[in-house]
């Protein structure tokens, strides 16, 4: 099975908890949105840095998120939250553990 990579297009704090993190595929095959709610997230910033979080959910910015959509785009943004979640920032990697 391949490896499904994200880049992290831009992050931000979310209104009420956790962070926000847009999303771009960046190697691999879109997974199934199903997949992605609650999944676990490692994700390897541009200097070495490690970091992981949990996706709680999707931020609805510019509507409700659907597979064809992502299929599309190859863009998503994902409600994320843990200790280091506020760690992960522009052009670091994200896949799901």
């Amino acid at each position: 099975m391949a490896t499904t990579r994200f880049r992290v297009l831009d992050a931000m704090p979310a209104p009420h908890g956790g962070h926000i993190l847009r999303l771009r595929l960046h190697e691999g095959d879109p997974p199934p949105l199903r997949t992605l709610r609650n999944a676990r997230l490692t994700a390897s910033g541009p200097d070495g840095d490690t970091a992981e979080a949990e996706v709680s959910g999707f931020a609805v910015f510019g509507g409700k998120p659907s597979a064809d959509r992502f299929a599309r785009s190859g863009r998503i943004d994902v409600h994320v939250t843990g200790a280091d979640a506020g760690t992960i920032g522009l052009r670091w990697n994200v896949e799901i553990a």
